[in-house]
């Protein structure tokens, strides 16, 4: 491609918000020709997985903040909601662009729409930004995916050398197009209330991303291991949302923290992510469809309570109310949390896991398709290498085990303030004196337990 030239190159951001570390930014300012930062807001494209409200409350602020240090390098974002192919169609012809450089996203909808831009502008380039490895790149000694995470990771930490980060582009030359203006898109919810509790819980961007990700190498590295799975500690990492909107990229966690000797655990959580977009790559129907076929034919239960009650926080199970209250508070819970409350859902509600999945995308701030849909299935026991469907989480005994005292509980539950520490795991055997204003559990769990384990029982008979 020839340099000096007066046509522009498209830098299309969508999962790669920020500056450093952005191969198709750096790229495409290497190229000496002038460039145009582009985001298209499509709705359409994804279909059933456009952005729920809780992202589109972060990507509000996330391209508000890319503007900010794009303009830093006099520079400046330009914004269009539509579809994309049209969209990007008509700036072809309008301002002669020569090519259009992206760093690559990994659900079906993405890669088919990449493969119509490809069509559409030859001279295109697209890159690797999101992930440490690309899904074809690890394969078993068959040259087949590998369906279990600790080979894959293994294979993966054999691989010789994982690309240093980049770093973050000098003033380059912007071509002027026009724009539209955020305030437009109406991307903040309509409830004020809800949106408020978002912006105390949350600074969103490059910026951001960097000083939680060193708060969390000073502070909480080194006993990450076993304090992680304390809800009531600070003790996580938090940046998963910094990693869906690609505020921060795995690369520049990865090469920060890889010499650390207490960052394993961190890092095979990265390996996770990982292992997660692999599966999506090689089981596009994994947002929707079981990968074990088997439960095809689990028979879910409707019950609209049941999962307005879940969604509420009022099942009568305090650790699995307060992560509930949690996630529709800051838009994000706490992983331990989530595990138990997305088992009491299938396994003690008999609620299908698409139907939490589909809840959680609505309210995460990090909803990610690859990530929410292989959580969802583990937890299950459909998906790959899940945990098996007669792992019950006992959320009484969860509670106990990593909220001892019930400070988390407390935190998030109000009305159980003054329980004392005896009865904050099982509130309904307290005092009639306390006059609590909490629900009694809707279900009982041991039968649940028993019921579910029956409803296994029935779908391994018919796949034997």
């Amino acid at each position: 491609m020839a340099k000096n030239t007066t046509s522009p190159i498209i830098v299309l951001f969508r999962q790669d918000l920020r500056l450093k570390d952005n191969p198709a930014l750096t790229y495409a300012c290497q190229t000496g020709q002038p460039i145009i930062p582009l985001y298209i807001l499509d709705d359409e494209n994804p279909g059933k997985w456009r952005m729920g409200g809780a992202s589109r409350w972060w990507l509000h602020h996330s391209l508000i903040s890319l503007n900010q240090n794009l303009k830093a390098k006099g520079s400046q974002l330009f914004l269009y909601k539509g579809k994309t192919l049209e969209i990007i169609s008509g700036l072809i012809q309008r301002y002669q662009v020569a090519a259009i450089f992206w760093n690559r996203c990994y659900e079906p909808y993405a890669i088919r729409l990449e493969q119509k831009i490809k069509d559409l502008l030859p001279r295109s380039q697209s890159f690797n930004g999101s992930l440490l490895f690309e899904p074809w790149e690890i394969l078993n000694k068959q040259n087949q995916p590998f369906k279990i995470f600790t080979p894959f990771w293994n294979r993966c930490m054999e691989v010789e050398s994982i690309d240093d980060p980049l770093p973050e582009p000098h003033r380059f030359i912007t071509k002027k197009i026009e724009s539209e203006s955020i305030d437009s898109w109406k991307l903040l919810p309509y409830h004020p209330d809800w949106s408020e509790g978002l912006r105390k819980n949350w600074d969103v961007g490059e910026k951001a991303a960097h000083a939680k990700f060193n708060h969390f190498i000073n502070r909480s590295l080194k006993t990450y291991d076993y304090d992680r799975d304390i809800p009531s500690l600070d003790s996580t990492s938090l940046l998963s949302p910094h990693l869906h909107f690609g505020e921060i990229s795995p690369r520049q966690l990865f090469h920060a923290t890889k010499n650390i000797p207490q960052s394993d655990k961190f890092l095979s959580e990265l390996g996770w992510r990982e292992f997660s977009y692999y599966q999506l790559y090689y089981f596009p129907q994994l947002p929707e469809q079981p990968w074990r076929h088997e439960f095809s034919k689990f028979r879910w239960e409707k019950n609209p309570s049941f999962l307005k009650k879940w969604q509420k926080g009022e099942t009568g199970y305090p650790i699995v109310d307060a992560g509930m209250r949690q996630l529709w508070e800051t838009g994000w819970m706490h992983n331990r949390v989530r595990m138990i409350a997305a088992s009491f859902l299938v396994k003690d509600l008999f609620l299908s896991w698409q139907a939490g999945a589909d809840w959680f995308w609505d309210t995460l701030v990090d909803a990610d398709l690859a990530n929410n849909s292989a959580s969802w299935q583990w937890i299950a026991g459909c998906g790959f290498d899940a945990a098996p469907f007669f792992r019950i989480f006992n959320p009484i005994l969860q509670s106990e085990k990593f909220d001892p005292d019930g400070v988390y509980i407390k935190r998030w539950i109000p009305e159980l303030a003054k329980v004392p520490k005896a009865f904050i795991h099982r509130p309904w055997k307290a005092s009639p004196d306390l006059k609590l204003c909490y629900p009694s559990p809707i279900v009982s769990h041991d039968q649940s337990r028993k019921r579910a384990l029956e409803a296994f029982k029935e779908i391994k008979k018919d796949y034997r």
